[in-house]
């Protein structure tokens, strides 16, 4: 088989939507991943104004144009979608997340008569996952009560310590909502919610101290700690420090583990050989698409700290399949593992382990995303720090 005609950055600075090939690269026998994981937004709209949001705070400001809540149509057709999808590339499961701007401000009743649409609009031999992705202030025994009941997991983003969280995560009027989220955590955290509880999701704050912020979010004891490097690339770049604190925080959870953290699992897996399950790092196909509110496809939606438009494929759930959408440049960019590294990646020897870095993270002006992340150094001392740490323990063990 001949290699994949996947030509490099166009003159117009647009890679993928301009320089990518599919036509090439399907006919070289390059197949698309169907998409297993489908992020639906319930609510454009939101009740914290949290300072690095890459929905209201960055380039891309159209969820001003988009209807509040999602419609019964746009939800009926997103769940006939799914099931068609699923059904055409006889899928085992699908996962669906919830998703917003805050999804919760549309009402229990209205989530759980959307997850109600979903669940009956898939074959039964599909199994269906549902979580929902939530700020926490609005969680209570109620609404938790409802989701257990419908068998909706949880995950809840939270930053951290109390310092941490009240300077990011705020009110419009600047209050802190670190205390109704700790409430909610402590309910999560506890009998019969636990077992709901996906997982946190933290936004690093580079000055805060990593052990005190890991030792926080793992108090709650969550099935999975997400750590997320703050939305940045190389227009808008990040201040300097993450990989080092990065480090701290995996030296710490390595020595006690007192719950996983998928980052570090990542790395030590891709470290030994093995494949990511996660789209922030290695060279497996991502395989998910959003829908949002006026029910139109778009790619994953922190690409709005791109540009402005940066995660629009044009197409809508009236109008296209989902497989319509799996042969875009943009989502092909995302599936055809190293052929989207650019040519200084390829050169760097933790380039498998690391895939480039983050997608969005990897825009530049004028050369779009076939660029290093602009995390490149961060990632790289984090990655040998792991490589290093894991391999010094697996040299001390005794041979059988």
């Amino acid at each position: 088989m001949k290699p994949s005609r996947v030509s490099r950055q166009s003159s117009s600075g647009t890679w993928p939507i301009e320089g990518l090939d599919v036509r090439s690269l399907l006919r070289d026998g390059w197949a698309p991943r169907p998409f297993r994981q489908f992020i639906v937004k319930l609510n454009s709209r939101c009740n914290l104004a949290c300072t690095y949001c890459y929905v209201y705070e960055m380039a891309d400001v159209s969820w001003r144009s988009k209807p509040r809540i999602i419609s019964a149509q746009a939800l009926d057709r997103t769940a006939e979608r799914i099931a068609e999808h699923a059904t055409a590339h006889q899928l085992a499961d699908v996962e669906i997340v919830l998703h917003g701007g805050e999804p919760l401000l549309c009402g229990v009743s209205f989530i759980a008569d959307a997850v109600g649409r979903f669940r009956r609009a898939l074959p039964a031999a599909i199994g269906l996952s549902i979580r929902l992705q939530t700020n926490g202030t609005l969680l209570t025994n109620a609404v938790l009560e409802t989701l257990l009941e419908r068998g909706v997991k949880v995950g809840v983003s939270f930053d951290g310590t109390a310092i941490s969280h009240d300077a990011r995560r705020v009110h419009a009027d600047g209050r802190g909502s670190h205390n109704e989220v700790t409430r909610a955590l402590q309910l999560l955290a506890t009998e019969p919610y636990a077992r709901i509880f996906s997982g946190i999701l933290c936004t690093i704050d580079v000055s805060a101290n990593p052990v005190r912020t890991y030792e926080a979010l793992a108090a709650f004891s969550p099935p999975q700690i997400d750590f997320l490097l703050p939305h940045a690339n190389w227009h808008t770049q990040p201040t300097a420090g993450h990989g080092h604190w990065l480090a701290a925080a995996f030296d710490r959870w390595y020595e006690g583990a007192e719950t996983r953290v998928r980052l570090f699992e990542e790395i030590i897996r891709l470290s030994l050989g093995g494949q990511s399950t996660s789209e922030m790092i290695g060279l497996s196909p991502v395989a998910l698409i959003v829908v949002d509110t006026d029910g139109s496809m778009e790619q994953v939606d922190t690409l709005k700290s791109a540009f402005a438009g940066a995660p629009a494929t044009g197409m809508t759930v009236f109008a296209h399949s989902f497989d319509d959408a799996l042969i875009l440049p943009s989502i092909a960019a995302r599936q055809i593992g190293i052929k989207a590294l650019a040519d200084s990646c390829l050169a760097c020897p933790v380039h498998k382990v690391c895939g480039g870095g983050y997608f969005p993270h990897r825009y530049r002006p004028g050369t779009g995303f076939r660029n290093p992340s602009v995390y490149c150094s961060d990632l790289r001392h984090l990655i040998t720090h792991i490589a290093h740490r894991v391999r010094a323990d697996l040299l001390e063990r005794p041979a059988c």
